[in-house]
């Protein structure tokens, strides 16, 4: 999307698939980790800077930032960093012992960039107030959706039926919906927080239903949750297609507790036209005010309350407002961040 304005160059791992993309990719860097210390990509990227005449540069998360910063001093750039979280408070979330080096190298890395793109408004506070970032010098370009609308009536019904199928379920039970990538701890303590205290409470409704999980890397030691299988859990796995539970599934539950920034899973829960019940930290970035009674927030750990909102959403037939895809289309978004770029 951002493609369509500015004239776009990506230095991207070796592994990324360049085929979809309609603008240069340079698939340059390794797929080890060692990749964010490793000094020689800079001769590349200069190199690339000026054999295009690249004016600007935006990095992707803060970990390249001191490359970002040779590369403003000695080829000229402006230099933007997009982030996606505070990345230090989400390492101190989840119990990293180093999460105050992390600060330390975030607040150096956004004070020398010319600008900063915040996921939400919750973390362009955070960089302001924290950081001592100048409000001018950044703004809110969050995830986004690449539909205008919500899909059609055909498509959400027709998806349902494939998954009534797939699970032999009768017509009238409930689908609930969580997926995500599940080695990641915020994830997996999500998933037990469904199986362990959401679903327990739930089963008490006496209504039929199933929450479907969807993902790989589940930890070993979870069993596939083989254990839950006679308690309406199904755990999907790794599928081809996530959009089709999207559209098939009459609510997705986001127990998120830790962990930073918007949760992309949510955004296009809401642009499947999916009613949401989320954790107040699963839910920052999305206002609650332009999703009118589509997204449903309870506190963090509140359990009881959960299950009441999940048992509220599943009478809730509004479809997702257009105020939600004002906000969220990606084509809206990669024109604001145009915009922005024009103007440094």
């Amino acid at each position: 999307y951002f493609s369509k304005h500015h004239t776009l160059f990506c230095f991207t791992l070796e592994n990324n698939d360049p085929s979809y993309a309609d603008y240069k990719i340079y698939n340059e860097l390794s797929n080890s980790s060692l990749r964010y210390i490793n000094p020689f990509y800079f001769l590349n990227l200069k190199r690339i800077i000026r054999e295009n005449s690249i004016t600007h540069v935006i990095i992707e998360h803060p970990y390249y930032g001191w490359m970002g910063l040779l590369l403003k001093h000695f080829c000229g750039v402006k230099l933007i960093i997009h982030s996606h979280n505070i990345e230090s408070e989400r390492f101190k979330s989840i119990g990293k012992w180093w999460w105050k080096i992390m600060w330390y190298y975030e607040k150096w890395i956004h004070t020398k960039a010319n600008f900063t793109f915040c996921i939400s408004e919750e973390d362009q506070d955070y960089f302001i107030e924290n950081y001592n970032i100048k409000p001018s010098e950044t703004a809110v370009i969050t995830f986004g959706f690449p539909m205008q609308n919500i899909p059609p009536d055909t498509e959400l019904k027709y998806a349902r039926s494939i998954l009534l199928n797939k699970y032999n379920l009768a017509d009238n039970t409930r689908l609930f919906l969580f997926n995500g990538a599940l080695g990641y701890e915020p994830n997996t303590d999500a998933v037990k927080n469904i199986v362990e205290h959401i679903n327990p409470v739930f089963i008490k409704k006496n209504l039929d239903y199933k929450i479907i999980i969807c993902g790989k890397d589940l930890p070993a030691t979870m069993n596939e949750l083989k254990e839950y299988a006679g308690e309406n859990i199904i755990y999907a796995g790794f599928v081809d297609d996530i959009s089709i539970y999207c559209k098939g599934c009459d609510v997705f539950i986001n127990p998120v507790q830790i962990g930073g920034g918007i949760k992309t899973k949510l955004v296009e829960a809401l642009g499947y036209n999916m009613n949401v019940v989320s954790s107040l930290n699963g839910a920052i970035g999305v206002d609650t005010k332009i999703c009118e009674g589509k997204l449903l927030v309870c506190e963090n750990n509140a359990w009881e309350d959960f299950a009441d909102k999940m048992q509220q959403a599943c009478l809730y037939e509004a479809n997702t407002p257009a105020q939600f895809f004002e906000n969220f289309y990606w084509g809206n978004i990669s024109q604001k961040a145009a915009n922005i770029i024009e103007g440094l």
